[in-house]
Order: structure tokens, then C-alpha cells, then sequence
């Protein structure tokens, strides 16, 4: 008696244009967009309280009866963060959607801009944030 195929393990009848992995390589593109959601996400929420902790900062110094010194540049970091933030999650989005497209046509090739792009833009961030640390240090102490 011939034994019958096994229809979990038959690839016999598989089309060749799909790929096995087809799954996988779906799910990990919605990982990764999940990743670029909680950066982004990360990112807005250190925004919020950079620009929280200057105004916060403001008002208690006005509370002790100090002079303000405003130079206001911690809200704008901090809404540049935010703006930054939301951003990332919006390039993610396009970059899931990009990255599908390509999934399901056979012709993904792996990003090298946007990983060059977001690595410049988080060291340059990083580099102001430095030196606006060490400018307030100058000016307060």
C-alpha cells in the first residue's frame, strides 16, 4: 500500500512565483513597523518632557522670587522632538507599506538611506542636545 502524501509537509503543489516564506517575511515587516512606532513614540514623549521641564523650571524660579532667564530653546527641542517623533512613525508607515509591496512582488532589496538617514539625524540630535547642555551649563554656573 503506497503511503498518501503529507499535505502539511507536500510542497509538490506549490505555486514556484510564492515564496515559502511569504508569512515571516510579513510578520517581520510588521515587527519592524512596530518598532518604528514605539521610537517615534519614545521619541514624542521625550519631547513632551524636555519642553515640560524648561517651563517647569521657569516656574519655579518665578515661584522663588528669581529672575527668569528665558532663552526658550528647551521648548523648541522639545517640540522638535515631538515634530521628529511623529515623523519617524509617519516614514515608518510608508516604509511598511514600501516594504510590502515589494514582499508580495518579489523585488525587496534592504533599505540603506533610510537607515544612513535616521542614524545622521539621531547623532545630530544627540550633538545639539550635548551642546545646548553644555551652553546652560556656561550660562547658569
Amino acid at each position: 500500500m503506497l503511503a498518501s502524501a503529507d499535505p502539511v509537509t507536500d510542497d509538490s503543489n506549490l505555486n514556484p512565483k510564492i515564496n515559502p516564506n511569504r508569512a515571516r517575511d510579513h510578520l517581520a515587516n510588521e515587527r519592524t513597523f512596530l518598532a518604528w512606532v514605539r521610537t517615534g513614540a519614545a521619541i514624542v514623549v521625550f519631547g513632551f518632557a524636555i519642553g515640560r521641564f524648561s517651563i517647569a523650571l521657569r516656574q519655579l524660579t518665578a515661584l522663588q522670587g528669581h529672575p527668569m532667564h528665558r532663552s526658550g530653546m528647551s521648548v523648541w527641542m522639545g517640540a522638535g522632538s515631538i515634530v521628529l517623533g511623529v515623523l519617524l512613525v509617519v516614514a515608518g508607515l510608508f516604509r511598511y507599506h514600501k516594504t510590502r509591496q515589494r514582499l508580495d512582488e518579489g523585488t525587496f532589496e534592504p533599505a540603506v538611506l533610510v537607515l544612513d538617514l535616521v542614524t545622521i539625524l539621531t547623532v545630530l540630535f544627540g550633538l545639539v542636545l550635548a551642546g545646548y547642555l553644555i551652553y546652560i551649563e556656561g550660562t547658569v554656573g
